[in-house]
């Protein structure tokens, strides 16, 4: 996948939905983003993994729910992993094929 592609999430605020998961208000600034996808933070975000994935579990957008979204659109989302915690306002998360 190329980086310029790749399904971005802006964060906008989020709330913690648990110990492993989050509800977030995200703005999509590239590529297409679905669910089910796994993102990432980049590198250049101080004091996390970057290896550990958090998955999109649910887009809802106007009420309702949604397979996928593009830029510049913006919706509630239903994220979970270990790194969930870390999710504040303007860090980007990047989908990206899991490493082998």
């Amino acid at each position: 996948m190329d980086e310029l592609d790749a399904a971005r999430l802006q964060i906008y605020s989020c709330e913690p939905d648990g110990s492993e998961a989050a509800i977030c208000i995200v703005r999509c600034v590239g590529g297409i983003v679905r669910v089910g996808q796994n993102f990432y933070f980049s590198a250049s975000t101080p004091g996390v993994d970057v290896h550990s994935p958090m998955r999109l579990n649910e887009i809802i957008r106007y009420e309702k729910p949604v397979d996928f979204m593009d830029p510049p659109h913006s919706a509630k989302v239903y994220i979970s992993g270990a790194g969930v915690a870390r999710l504040e306002h303007g860090v980007i998360i990047t989908a990206r094929q899991a490493e082998k």
